[in-house]
């Protein structure tokens, strides 16, 4: 099992309804695309001064099913978030590997 994780510091001004979006467009648009298992939305709690820090997660059967996500269904979601949030947020990627 692989695990996906998306980090993304968020400006407070915009986080309640960035969270919005996350639940209600984002990770079903995501889950709706078939090659994730199960998700999972997750706010940090020692909150940095400059934003609110979220992780959203991913899991999926193997690295070949990341892989097709990430080239044929990333980019537009990717583009569509900016497109909701300009400048307002700020994200990183990680790829674990499920041991138990």
């Amino acid at each position: 099992m692989i695990l996906y994780n998306v980090t993304s510091s968020v400006d407070p001004e915009v986080a309640e309804e960035w969270v919005a979006f996350m639940r209600d467009k984002h990770i079903p648009d995501i889950m709706a695309s078939g090659f994730f298992v199960k998700s999972q939305l997750l706010r940090l709690l020692n909150e940095e001064e400059d934003g609110c820090t979220y992780a959203a997660q991913f899991y999926c059967l193997s690295t070949e099913q990341l892989d097709d996500y990430q080239q044929v269904v990333a980019p537009g979601l990717r583009a569509d978030l900016e497109t909701r949030f300009p400048g307002q947020y700020v994200s990183f990627r990680t790829v674990l590997e499920v041991i138990d």
